[in-house]
């Protein structure tokens, strides 16, 4: 994976089904969060809101979400059937993203970082 300057230059990487995957990824955050600004932070997709809101990025078998570790905590039961580790969710690319699920999650961290 080479090094991105913006996330359409971190998407155009991939092959189409994982492209795919992002572009919906990256819609979804920005429906939610539509004043978030875009960004590649530690190398990956970021949005930005009142600090950083959510990054994301793909890897051979998964897409890693990095919502912060509050957002995990509030939906650990949900997060069940995904790797999750203090900061992190895998969702597996041979499955669909759970694209509710993942709403709640921008939502949560929405609110969360305008409180800050």
């Amino acid at each position: 994976m080479l090094s991105a300057k913006n996330i359409d230059a971190y998407i155009k990487q991939f092959p189409a089904p994982v492209k795919e995957k992002l572009t919906n990824l990256r819609k979804l955050i920005h429906s939610e969060a539509p004043k978030a600004e875009e960004a590649i932070k530690y190398g990956m997709p970021t949005f930005v809101l009142h600090g950083n809101l959510i990054h994301f990025a793909a890897f051979k078998k998964h897409i890693g979400l990095y919502p912060t570790p509050s957002a995990i905590q509030a939906f650990a039961k949900e997060l069940i059937p995904y790797t999750t580790s203090k900061g992190a969710i895998q969702f597996p690319l041979d499955k669909p993203l759970p694209l509710s699920l993942i709403k709640k999650i921008v939502k949560f961290r929405v609110k969360e970082n305008k409180k800050n």
